[in-house]
């Protein structure tokens, strides 16, 4: 067994270091992840949420103090975090774009900077069913994220399915406001 993933370690890493030679890439940062421990909020554990749901912290610099600041201004599109979705959906609506937009180039501007998106979805369905289509939720958002300029490794993504709702009930009003992805940022 030992062999194998010794084995296995070996060839992806060859793999990583081949070159075509036509491929036009820029140069990437490595980083080793925080030290964290797992969430076990009641969702899905993933390696890497804290108890705040965040690792890392905005960087410093023009842009870091400045729009630390406007991720707790009210007036300013950044303060919001929440992008609702349909009943059984996970494609984001185009309503949300610019919230989305403006989150990933907060990312950008803040290299530094780290997010977590987590996945929610209303009370019915199976606990497996919601965990999935949480996880697609929060998947969703963080792909539009990156198209828009932020990096892979800024953002982790997390599903707690129906287990935290943020409006207790059994109407379509509830539902509606628990099928949702929520954007927070290092330090929230």
């Amino acid at each position: 067994m030992r062999k194998w993933i010794i084995g296995a370690f070996v060839v992806a890493a060859i793999a990583g270091c081949s070159s075509t030679g036509t491929q036009d890439t820029a140069p990437v940062e490595e980083r080793a992840p925080a030290a964290t421990t797992p969430s076990t909020t009641g969702g899905a554990t993933t390696a890497g949420a804290t108890t705040t749901g965040v690792t890392g912290t905005p960087a410093a610099g023009s842009a870091g103090g400045a729009g630390a600041a406007a991720l707790k201004d009210p007036n300013n599109i950044l303060s919001k975090r929440n992008i609702y979705f349909d009943y059984d959906q996970f494609t984001i609506k185009d309503e949300y774009r610019p919230l989305i937009e403006a989150h990933a180039k907060y990312l950008q501007a803040n290299r530094a900077a780290r997010a977590v998106i987590q996945g929610n979805t209303d009370e019915r369905g199976t606990r497996e069913y919601n965990i999935a289509l949480g996880q697609k939720r929060a998947d969703a958002v963080k792909k539009m994220m990156v198209l828009l300029g932020a990096t892979e490794v800024q953002i982790e993504t997390v599903s707690f399915g129906k287990e935290k709702p943020r409006r207790e009930g059994h109407d379509e009003a509830s539902w509606a406001e628990n099928r949702r992805a929520d954007i927070v940022h290092a330090g929230e």
